[in-house]
């Protein structure tokens, strides 16, 4: 009998706020009814902080720091496990990969607002939970053999002000 494994797919996106608190949205080519935020697929093998990073860079040329998962979703449909992270901008200027994205803007977002942009109810939740996080959830990454502790983000990480 052969083995048989669960194939789920792995996403990651990052809410980024400019010095105005303005959020960076990205509008992709497959889903060009809504804006979101930047991020993708994580690749085998790659950690999640590696993958945020990785995926902001090539849909935005923005450097970020991941400071904390804000928020762990599942599409059931599609089976996505979607991970969100508050990043914090490092370096770089907003330029888009036009093979990786449509659009990328920062935005004004509030209760008035926000609906304007994201109008798929699954994403507009997410960040909005982002907006609202005032703590993270726990994230470690760990090599297994041995076993050593190779990157932990919590709340003692991040500067949330």
């Amino acid at each position: 009998m052969v083995n048989s494994y669960p194939k789920h797919i792995i996403a990651v996106s990052a809410y980024i706020t400019n010095e105005n608190d303005e959020t960076l949205l990205v509008k992709t080519h497959w889903r060009s009814d809504t804006w979101e935020l930047p991020g993708g697929q994580v690749e085998e093998g790659e950690s999640l902080e590696s993958a945020v990073r990785r995926e902001v860079l090539e849909e935005t040329n923005i450097i970020i720091k991941p400071l904390g998962i804000t928020g762990v979703y599942y599409n059931a449909s599609s089976e996505i496990l979607s991970v969100v992270f508050k990043v914090r901008y490092v370096s770089g200027e907003l330029k888009i990969q036009p093979e990786e994205i449509r659009e990328a803007k920062f935005i004004a977002l509030d209760d008035n607002t926000i609906g304007t942009y994201i109008t798929r109810p699954h994403m507009k939740s997410r960040v909005i939970d982002a907006i609202n996080s005032q703590s993270f959830i726990p994230y470690e990454t760990w090599e297994t053999k041995p076993y050593k502790l190779l990157k932990r983000l919590d709340n003692e990480d991040a500067n949330l002000s």
